[in-house]
């Protein structure tokens, strides 16, 4: 069994149907640990409240997301517990702290990332060393 983090851009694939959700729940079906920053759970929140504010979701979709999202078998890992590798990492590669926490726990884990997020997968893709723990959906 893989170990795989999965980002917000993943999972909101796995409860809102849109672009990529079939790969994503394809993804959910396998037979994978999954693994992510606490983080995960307040991105994922937001990313319901806009779908809201866009007319995007229901509110009532959406507060059910929300709640449910803390059943699904990910492990979280605190975010204090990988600021610095992400702040480094941020750093280094010019991407959000906020990604690079991802990232960071990947590398933690020996594993990679599974995001829907082109523009970050582009930007790590040049760097040899961590092109190899980022994999887009």
């Amino acid at each position: 069994m893989t170990t795989v983090v999965v980002d917000a851009s993943v999972v909101i694939k796995w409860f809102v149907p849109e672009a990529g959700s079939d790969a994503a729940r394809r993804l959910l079906a396998g037979e994978n640990l999954y693994a992510a920053p606490d983080l995960l759970f307040v991105e994922v929140a937001n990313v319901a409240w806009k779908k809201v504010r866009r007319g995007h979701l229901s509110e009532r979709h959406a507060s059910q997301l929300v709640s449910e999202i803390s059943n699904i078998a990910i492990a979280a890992v605190p975010c204090r517990d990988l600021a610095p590798d992400a702040y480094a990492l941020a750093h280094s590669t010019g991407q959000t702290v906020y990604d690079s926490m991802y990232l960071a726990l990947a590398l933690r884990l020996d594993t990679f990332v599974v995001t829907a997020d082109e523009r970050f997968v582009r930007a790590v893709a040049v760097i040899p060393d961590l092109a190899p723990h980022l994999r887009l959906l």
